[in-house]
């Protein structure tokens, strides 16, 4: 017969190498303001419309990998199908981060 400690590091063995412990990474998002200055100089713009299974900039259809390299300073508005789930919209959010005079501002 085993003795209960055996089972017990057993079951804390099977469960420490069975789950992840993974980091959730943040993603900023910024609020349109209404009555904002107007800037001097004029700004690239983007328009993108995301769905479940289409991606269109300026009324083009394009993939994610090819928007990363049309879009790369400016501003980028993102308006939203009635079909996308929020795991499509991180995952343009995160093609788009970090870069740098890229501003994202996300549509309702």
């Amino acid at each position: 017969m085993t003795p209960l400690i055996d089972v017990i590091f057993l079951l804390l063995l099977f469960f420490m190498l069975t789950s992840t412990f993974s980091k959730y990474a943040e993603i900023e998002l910024s609020n349109a303001t209404a009555g904002g200055a107007p800037s001097d100089a004029p700004q690239d713009r983007a328009f993108i419309q995301l769905g479940a299974e289409r991606v269109v900039l300026n009324g083009a259809p394009i993939t994610l990998e090819e928007l990363t390299e049309q879009v790369t300073t400016g501003q980028v508005l993102i308006s939203l199908d009635p079909d996308t789930t929020a795991q499509r919209l991180v995952d343009l959010l995160v093609l788009l981060r970090g870069r740098e005079g890229l501003s994202v501002l996300v549509l309702e």
